[in-house]
């Protein structure tokens, strides 16, 4: 399973839901489902999170347990 910390990276910066899915071409909505486990991102969109969070994919995205 894809786990993220997009909500507490989201967090440290001050991006709302909003403010974040509009600098990544994304919805509120599409962030809250991936802050909750509920929606995998494509891999555009994962990097252009990590890219506005200026950090590498890795420490955004992991897949639990190493696989």
């Amino acid at each position: 399973m894809l786990q993220n910390r997009v909500k507490e990276l989201r967090a440290r910066h001050n991006y709302t839901q909003s403010d974040l899915g509009k600098a990544v071409g994304a919805t509120r909505q599409t962030i809250g489902m991936i802050e909750k486990g509920d929606y995998a991102p494509s891999v555009l969109l994962a990097l252009r999170i990590a890219q506005a969070f200026d950090t590498k994919l890795e420490e955004v995205f992991w897949i639990e347990g190493g696989e």
